[in-house]
């Protein structure tokens, strides 16, 4: 039978804007937690501006599951209404500039004692200490200065990438931080500050590149990876992309052998073993681009799945969607929405038996739930 939310009745406020700390809050939000978004009135999180009138799909994206309040924190009468949001909350997640909420009397020392239990979470650019503290933090600085740009772009000629990584990384984070921290409420019965940084979340996650780093004191660059790895993308005949991950079985290579019915390769001395493959990678290559060429994606596909090769299309969002695996999976929910009548969003990416996460709702409008949250407020007191 499957229950409420995995963290149905914890109560979160968050103090974010654009990814990483909306990103934190929404995550909660999914496995039920009431996440409670204050915003400024004029305007609200910049991202809200980010897309058409009345809807902001990016902002939409990472801001489902919750109630806006609209609090204008220039004033006594704001800072309280979010005082006493805090002193009921759980937890309390915050992205702001270092500082920001300690000058208003919000910070984490402000509250700890009159809530022993909160769990204070904050999301910085650098850290809270160290040179760069007070710097202004965003997610491509955060690639950047981390160490994952240089991975993943031509340091020669170096193009910023298409994606949030680090704001999105920062985001989960922060919120294993405080699922980590709730658990540990349950044992002491105390809350904890937790922070995390867009530089601090981007380095743990190169935990494999660091690894090599240390052994060897050699730089990884982009390539470095998919040569180890035997990583490889194509284009077929058709002109449509397609990649093959080799990894270390031996039993891959052997079927990728048989897939291009090119046996006499497994005998040249470049490729003898996985070492020699490494080492000759652009031959290898360059070898298979030739192949691939001759025919279409659809035939080389069918033919490496045959053989058990791990192989498969290198899609655009257009093909993800249109793709009978991702359909099966159910990964895009269509949710109602006020003004639009519905919105498409992406699924949280874990299953659980009993207590699953669910988008109960799209992203609130700004100061969607003022009466409502400032009545439960009156309601408490």
């Amino acid at each position: 039978m499957i229950g409420a939310g995995a963290l149905d009745g914890v109560k979160v406020v968050e103090f974010t804007s654009y990814v990483s700390g909306p990103y934190a809050g929404m995550l909660l939000g999914d496995f039920g937690a009431d996440v409670v978004k204050i915003e400024p009135p004029k305007g609200g999180d910049p991202f809200r501006g980010w897309g058409a009138s009345g809807y902001s799909a990016t902002f939409g994206s990472v801001n489902r599951n919750k109630r806006s309040i609209a609090l204008d924190l220039r004033t006594p009468a704001g800072v309280e209404a979010a005082r006493k949001l805090m002193l009921d909350a759980d937890v309390v997640i915050e992205n702001l500039r270092a500082g920001a909420l300690d000058r208003l009397g919000l910070g984490w020392d402000d509250i700890r004692e009159a809530n022993p239990r909160l769990i204070y979470c904050s999301i910085t650019g650098f850290g809270d200490l160290g040179p760069y503290a007070e710097r202004p933090g965003y997610d491509t600085v955060g690639q950047a200065m981390g160490g994952l740009l240089s991975l993943l772009t031509d340091m020669n000629d170096p193009k910023p990438m298409g994606i949030s990584l680090s704001d999105h990384l920062g985001g989960m984070a922060a919120a294993l931080g405080i699922l980590a921290a709730l658990n540990a409420r349950t044992k002491t019965g105390r809350g904890q500050r937790v922070s995390t940084s867009l530089l601090e979340s981007t380095i743990s996650f190169l935990a494999e590149n660091a690894a090599r780093f240390f052994e060897n004191g050699e730089t990884p660059a982009r390539a470095t990876r998919t040569h180890i790895a035997q990583v490889f993308a194509f284009v077929a005949g058709d002109d449509r992309p397609f990649v093959i991950h080799l990894s270390s079985p031996q039993k891959f290579w052997e079927g990728l052998l048989a897939a291009v019915a090119r046996p006499d390769l497994g005998v040249d001395p470049r490729f003898a073993d996985r070492k020699a493959r490494i080492a000759h990678y652009d031959a290898l290559h360059a070898e298979f681009s030739a192949i691939f060429r001759t025919q279409p994606r659809d035939h080389w596909l069918a033919l490496l799945e045959k053989a058990d090769v791990p192989c498969g299309p290198l899609y655009d969002l257009k093909g993800v969607f249109a793709d009978p695996q991702v359909a099966a999976l159910e990964m895009v929910v269509d949710v109602p929405h006020p003004l639009l009548g519905s919105v498409s969003l992406i699924r949280n990416g874990v299953r659980m038996s009993d207590t699953p996460p669910s988008i109960r709702s799209a992203a609130p409008q700004l100061g969607q739930h003022n009466d409502e949250i400032l009545a439960q407020q009156k309601a408490g007191a």
